[in-house]
């Protein structure tokens, strides 16, 4: 881990506040003779300030371990809850406004959209969460700075490079300040220095602004700006 990220470790509050939590978590696909289960009595806390890697083979369940965290997927068993807050019980409505103030994604292909400016990335996702319009314009004044985008911020996503669209991709998912940021494969379309790039950046953002991060990967570049590495395996996780 780097100096910079490693003084950010050092300056958390010392009571350290749980944002995320998985516990005891199945999922199972199929049914009768051809179920699959894919996660095993799975647990896992992500505290606030904390970035933590996600490995393993292809197929061994991140996806849906993910999906799970996210609020785009039920569980079979058990509960996750974000903030504090159980997500058993919700209804489709509810998960969506969960998903769209207190979780922010970031995928693999940055999936920006084609006609909006880098600024009006961000601020249509403020838009959709019904923020104030004067508020939405300093918070992604700020990100744009502090991203190093704001020279890029009247371009369109075609002529931005690779890091710099997935730049963008984490300045959109901290747009409306969520407890919960989850990234899926962020670097695998970006050479070894960009993807350490954005993986710094995404670093010292969550952690000077206590989120609690996870990113799902197979670069294993980037796994010494984690906090931990969690391995997925058969089903369960387990600490590297």
């Amino acid at each position: 881990m780097n100096n910079r990220i490693a003084a950010a470790v050092q300056s958390k509050p010392a009571s350290v506040q749980t944002k995320l939590n998985l516990s005891g978590v199945s999922h199972t696909y199929g049914d009768g003779e051809s179920v699959l289960n894919v996660l095993d009595h799975l647990s896992c806390s992500v505290a606030a300030g904390e970035l933590v890697a996600v490995v393993g083979p292809s197929g061994s369940g991140k996806s849906t371990f993910l999906s799970i965290a996210g609020a785009l997927l039920t569980p079979t068993r058990g509960e996750v809850s974000i903030g504090g807050r159980s997500l058993a019980g919700m209804n489709e409505r509810q998960l969506a406004d969960l998903r769209l103030h207190e979780i922010g994604f970031i995928f693999q292909g940055a999936n920006l959209l084609p006609y909006l400016k880098v600024e009006e990335q961000l601020r249509f996702v403020a838009r959709l969460g019904r923020a104030d319009k004067a508020q939405a314009a300093r918070r992604a004044d700020e990100l744009l700075e502090r991203l190093g985008l704001s020279e890029r911020r009247k371009h369109y996503p075609d002529k931005l490079s690779g890091g710099e669209r997935q730049r963008v991709a984490v300045a959109r998912a901290l747009m409306n300040d969520p407890s919960v940021i989850l990234a899926d494969e962020p670097t695998a379309s970006l050479d070894a220095d960009r993807g350490r790039d954005v993986t710094r950046l995404l670093a010292e953002r969550v952690k000077a602004e206590g989120k609690a991060g996870i990113i799902v990967t197979h670069d294993e570049r980037i796994l010494p700006y984690c906090d931990r590495v969690l391995r997925l395996e058969a089903g369960r996780l387990r600490e590297e």
